[in-house]
């Protein structure tokens, strides 16, 4: 966005919920029921690995690491969206759209990376049970982290260096409840062919470098498995792999379809990023909480401690 078109455009107005009053009003109470569900979700998860010892495990640092993501992600979107829903002008400046669209590509990077960073672990802790500590050892850990996390920032520069240079003139209206990067495309009136280009080709290195990881390290997971002779050992393995499955399912789902299709419907990329951006941060404590044997008897651990100190401070 080049700085002199600020004396023509300073602000975008976000249409893409219901303009009805009480419907505005039921999406308040869904939305903040959903914000709230997500932050204790993600911060048990975090204080649940924190405080168990049990838990300081490679996969549930980076489990740790994914709940502090989505808490970002869910945060840069959602109290933003709450606002607008209980204003009349439901408006954000261009440079906090801005701002929106750099966290949001950003922690969006981030837990793709690290995604396929619980895969390559899960691959590690399978196939190479003998040396897994070995493999996934704290430097490794904390390396695979940080370099999720600098991809993911590299790649939101990148694109967002070259969006701060769009020109912004009568169109001001996005059809959508928070700003994304394709939406503001068609908001442009300058050529936005190389940023379009820019952004489908990150979106697919990121992509395909991510799921080729995932793809690979699962591939290598199966064939594994399928060679245990026991069944309950096959039914173990594979119940360490079903949270991260549906965890992966649910965001590159419909991430990569918003960002690979920038000329989808504003129906479509408004499910999907609704799916992404809100909907997954509040899935996945449940799936991994859910679906975890481990976390399961961490909460259940921490909850009888509590209680016995409670009954303990009562006498």
């Amino acid at each position: 966005m080049a700085l002199r078109n600020n004396s023509i455009i300073t602000e975008f107005i976000l249409l893409g919920l219901s303009a009805d009053h009480h419907i505005q009003i039921l999406l308040f109470v869904l939305f903040l029921g959903i914000y709230l569900m997500t932050m204790m979700g993600n911060l048990m998860m975090l204080l649940v690995i924190r405080v168990d010892s049990y838990l300081h495990l490679p996969m549930y640092f980076f489990l740790s690491h994914l709940s502090f993501i989505d808490i970002c992600l869910s945060s840069v979107i959602v109290p933003k969206m709450l606002e607008n829903l209980l204003s009349q002008k439901k408006s954000i400046s261009v440079e906090g759209c801005l701002a929106q669209v750099f966290f949001v590509f950003a922690t969006g990077g981030t837990e793709a990376c690290l995604l396929s960073v619980m895969a390559y672990d899960r691959y590690a802790a399978i196939c190479y049970p003998l040396i897994y500590g070995q493999i996934m050892s704290k430097q490794m850990c904390c390396g695979l982290v940080w370099a999720s996390w600098g991809l993911g920032f590299l790649d939101s520069l990148i694109n967002i260096f070259l969006a701060w240079n769009l020109d912004f003139c009568e169109a001001h209206v996005m059809p959508h409840f928070s700003c994304e990067l394709p939406s503001l495309f068609s908001l442009s009136c300058s050529d936005v062919s190389a940023n379009i280009a820019v952004m489908i080709c990150s979106a697919i290195l990121h992509a395909l470098g991510t799921l080729l990881l995932i793809f690979f390290s699962y591939a290598r997971i199966i064939s594994t498995i399928l060679s245990i002779s026991s069944t309950t050992g096959r039914s173990q393995a594979f119940s360490t792999c079903s949270s991260h499955l549906t965890a992966v399912s649910f965001f590159y789902g419909s991430a990569f379809l918003c960002y690979l299709m920038p000329t989808l419907s504003s129906s479509l990329e408004f499910v999907f990023s609704m799916q992404y951006s809100v909907v997954t941060p509040l899935v996945n404590p449940l799936v991994y909480s859910l679906k975890n044997k481990e976390v399961k008897a961490s909460l259940k651990r921490i909850l009888q401690k509590g209680f016995i100190k409670a009954q303990i401070t009562e006498n």
